[in-house]
């Protein structure tokens, strides 16, 4: 469905995607991850169409994108976008109208069911519910590919809550290409199936999160004991105090010996290593 093969993309001397290659075949919800400059935004804007790349090329269903050839099969949101100071209730007739693949009683049935004043005009809106409008709009879209950048910005925990719940709705009734960027990797991970990390414009990781359920685990023990089993497995980080060592792996599980114990790794703390720790992936 979507193949990317050394997409680039320079800003004058700077690199923010940096010979990008990679292809997601099949519908599923895929969560974006990287620092603040990584490249993430950039990634999501090149994809949909909005900005050209500099180097390599990006298809989706076959065609070609860039900024004269917008796939329309590509429906992307940022975080902060506004819609017209309407009514919501005329907000989602509007949309309906203009999009014929448009699921007017899937929005309406979520902005009910997370308490969206449908009589409110836009701007009445809480910022939290003006962008979960936004979300509910581009959800109830049947575009095959979703990319939603940042969409949880400014939302409380429950509204968090909500939204995942939303995705998970919108997936279930119409399956395709969702990826979401986010910061909150925890969170995220209750949802989503695959994971995508991108570093310095450079794609560091793509995988399942089974797979990283699977293989990322920490080894904690003496020191004397952890070192010796680090040159066969994928140390991605590791802390030390005084005698003691926590290695962190992402490799193929391994038997300890007496005296190591294992932990599973959360997402959060193997995103943290694998970007900021001693990666060999």
């Amino acid at each position: 469905m979507i193949k990317i093969k050394n997409a680039t993309k320079q800003y004058g001397n700077t690199t923010a995607m940096d010979r990008i290659n990679l292809e997601i075949p099949q519908s599923g919800i895929y969560c974006l991850l990287g620092r603040n400059g990584a490249g993430k935004t950039t990634f999501m804007k090149t994809l949909a169409g909005h900005i050209p790349y500099t180097g390599g090329e990006i298809t989706i269903n076959g065609q070609r994108v860039s900024p004269g050839k917008m796939p329309e099969c590509v429906n992307y949101i940022e975080s902060g976008s506004v819609q017209f100071n309407a009514r919501v209730a005329s907000l989602i007739d509007t949309a309906a109208k203009l999009q014929p693949d448009f699921d007017r009683d899937f929005a309406l049935e979520m902005a009910h069911r997370f308490e969206l004043n449908t009589s409110k005009r836009f701007k009445h809106l809480s910022f939290g519910m003006k962008t979960m409008l936004t979300a509910i709009i581009t959800l109830a879209n049947k575009s095959k590919v979703i990319l939603l950048d940042e969409p949880t910005l400014g939302f409380d925990a429950i509204m968090r809550s909500h939204f995942n719940t939303l995705l998970l709705e919108s997936y279930r009734q119409h399956p395709r290409v969702l990826i979401v960027s986010t910061h909150l990797i925890d969170e995220i991970a209750k949802v989503t199936e695959n994971l995508i990390i991108i570093d310095k414009g450079k794609l560091l990781l793509e995988a399942s999160i089974d797979d990283i359920d699977e293989k990322a685990y920490t080894l904690s023990g003496a020191a004397d004991v952890i070192n010796p089993l680090l040159g066969s497995l994928n140390c991605i980080g590791r802390t030390e105090v005084g005698s003691l060592i926590a290695a962190h792996i992402y490799d193929n599980r391994i038997t300890p010996p007496q005296g190591v114990t294992v932990d599973r790794m959360s997402l959060q703390d193997f995103f943290i290593n694998i970007v900021g720790g001693n990666s060999h992936v």
